[in-house]
């Protein structure tokens, strides 16, 4: 959801950030330069967003029960908080018109598609993972995602106590974060696309 907003309406730019966790070392360098300036955002994001003190703070919270995960953790966390977010969306409706455009777009572009991006894309879509975000089952789904692609996160029950448990201070937390990635990611777009 994150990497999708922080695109800033550039579809390329979308594309890339979309697919960069499906694209491995040079491989970006086989895309066209809008592309491949998203796949470079998405991983300058997520280095921004690692190191950030109030990523350090949500990590906390997972860190005890998911110890290397409790970073994606942190980041679907967001991704819900940013769906809820009356700054960016002021209503579920404008959520929606920003999810389909953004699934439009993509699908466009879609011959660009990494194999594993490319099947996985049609789930996305008509499930439209994007804007269950913003709903705490959408969340539980996510946090089972997580699960399923990685190695050693056995459950997630406990991730999804955790978020409902720590909910107001992981949203104080976000909007502490949020306006600082926003500003980083909108001056290292238009240092990529200058490139």
């Amino acid at each position: 959801m994150a990497h999708a907003c922080l695109s800033f309406n550039n579809a390329e730019l979308l594309t890339g950030n979309m697919i960069s966790d499906f694209v491995k070392g040079k491989k970006q360098f086989d895309y066209p330069p809008g592309i491949r300036a998203g796949i470079q955002l998405h991983r300058a994001i997520d280095e921004f967003t690692d190191l950030h003190p109030a990523t350090q703070e949500v990590k906390k919270y997972f860190r005890p029960a998911y110890r290397l995960y409790a970073g994606a953790f942190a980041d679907v966390v967001y991704d819900h908080f940013l769906a809820n977010d009356t700054r960016e969306f002021p209503n579920p409706g404008a959520l929606k018109v920003f999810t389909t455009e953004s699934y439009t777009a993509l699908e466009v572009r879609s011959r660009y598609f990494p194999e594993k991006f490319a099947v996985m894309f049609p789930y996305m879509r008509s499930q439209d993972w994007l804007y269950h975000y913003r709903l705490d089952e959408g969340m539980r789904k996510s946090f089972g995602g997580l699960a399923r692609r990685a190695m050693y996160i056995a459950e997630t029950d406990t991730a999804f106590s955790i978020f409902l448990a720590n909910k107001a201070e992981i949203k104080e937390l976000y909007d502490s974060f949020f306006p600082d990635v926003k500003i980083f990611a909108a001056r290292k777009a238009a240092q990529l696309l200058t490139e």
